[in-house]
C-alpha cells in the first residue's frame, strides 16, 4: 500500500461512524485519515478547529506532495536535456476542503490538488547562457591516485551545469553538499593541523581552486575565499581556494545583468572549469596566471590542506 501517514486514532472503545472520518488521497493511495473530534478545541458551544494541530497535518501532507523540479542540463555530448516541472500542495484548496469537511458541508474523501513548480533553468535560458565563454581555467592532477581522482570527478559533476542568476550568490559548500562516504567520496590525502593524513573527500580543494580561478578570470565578485596554510602544487602560489564542510567556503556573486553558467569536467588528469553567459554580456575580465601543463608531484605539497588563512 505504500507509506501511510496516520493522523487520527482509528480504534476506539466506542466505534465512530465512517462519516466521522476524512480520508486524504494522493492518486490511489490513502496518505492520511482525520477524525473531526481530534481537531476540535476542547471548548463547549460552537466547535472550533485546533489550528495548531491542523497546521502539523498540512506540513506533513506538503512533504508527501512535493516533487522537486529538475533543471535543464547540458549532456557531455553538448545536447540540451529538457527541464521537468515539479509540484507542491495547493495549500489554499486543501485547507478549504478540510474546513468544508470539518463543518459538515464537504465530502468525506479529499483528493489532493497540486500547483506546478517551475525549474530555475529551462531549455530557453540554457540555450542562450551557454553561448559566450567569459572565463576558463585548467589544472592538472595525478590520475594514478585513484581515490583523489574519483573525488575530483564527483565534485566536478556537482558544480557542472549550475546557473547563477544576476545578483545571486554561489556557495561551493551549498552546491556540492557535504562530502561523505554515502555520496561516494573516498579517503585521500589531506593535511590537518600540519600533519599529513587521510580524509574523506581529499582532492575537493582542487575543484574549488580551479573554479575560483575561472570565475575570477570572468570578473565575478569574490565574496569569500581562503588560502591553504601552505602552497599547493596544482595552482600558482596564492591562487587556491580551500573548502571544508565545517570550515571555510568559497563564495562569489554574479554582479552582471545576465545569468552565468558553470561548466566543469575532469578526466585524464585534467580539471577544467569554464564560465559562460549570454552573447550580449559586457564583462570585466581579470588577468589570472595559468599553471604549467604538467602533473603535480605526489607529496606533502599536493594534498588538500584544511588549515585556512585569509588570502
Amino acid at each position: 500500500m505504500g507509506f501511510v501517514l496516520t493522523l487520527a486514532l482509528l480504534f476506539m472503545i466506542t466505534p465512530l461512524e465512517p462519516a466521522d472520518f476524512l480520508s486524504i488521497e494522493m492518486g490511489e493511495e490513502t496518505v492520511a485519515i482525520l477524525d473531526r473530534d481530534d481537531y476540535t478545541l476542547p471548548f463547549s458551544g460552537v466547535p472550533l478547529v485546533d489550528e495548531e494541530r491542523l497546521e502539523r497535518v498540512v506540513e506533513k501532507v506538503e512533504k508527501l506532495a512535493y516533487r522537486e523540479p529538475i533543471n535543464a542540463t547540458i549532456s557531455d555530448g553538448g545536447k540540451i536535456l529538457p527541464e521537468k516541472k515539479g509540484r507542491k500542495l495547493n495549500r489554499a484548496v486543501f485547507l478549504q476542503q478540510v474546513y468544508d469537511y470539518y463543518y459538515g458541508t464537504g465530502a468525506k474523501e479529499l483528493n489532493v490538488t497540486y500547483l506546478e513548480v517551475y525549474p530555475k533553468v529551462d531549455q530557453a535560458l540554457l540555450s542562450q547562457v551557454r553561448k559566450k565563454v567569459i572565463g576558463q581555467y585548467i589544472t592538472y592532477f595525478n590520475s594514478g591516485n585513484k581515490n583523489r581522482s574519483h573525488n575530483i570527478m564527483l565534485a566536478s559533476k556537482a558544480i557542472n551545469n549550475y546557473v547563477v542568476l544576476p545578483g545571486e550568490n554561489y556557495s561551493f559548500n551549498k552546491v556540492v553538499g557535504k562530502r561523505t562516504k554515502a555520496k561516494g567520496y573516498l579517503q585521500a590525502p589531506v593535511i590537518v593541523r600540519g600533519e599529513l593524513s587521510e580524509g574523506i573527500g581529499g582532492g575537493i580543494c582542487q575543484v574549488s581552486s580551479t573554479l575560483f580561478n575561472a570565475v575570477d578570470k570572468a570578473g565575478l565578485h569574490i565574496l569569500q575565499r581562503y588560502s591553504h596554510s601552505r602552497d599547493v602544487a596544482y595552482v600558482p602560489s596564492g591562487r587556491d581556494a580551500t573548502v571544508s564542510w565545517y570550515g571555510p567556503d568559497f563564495v562569489f556573486q554574479n554582479k552582471y545583468a545576465y545569468p552565468v553558467l558553470i561548466r566543469a569536467h575532469s578526466s585524464y588528469g585534467q580539471m577544467y572549469v569554464s564560465v559562460h553567459s549570454f552573447p550580449e554580456i559586457e564583462y570585466e575580465p581579470r588577468y589570472v596566471p595559468s599553471v604549467r601543463n604538467q602533473t603535480p608531484e605526489e607529496g606533502p605539497a599536493s594534498p588538500d590542506f584544511l588549515e585556512p588563512s585569509n588570502p
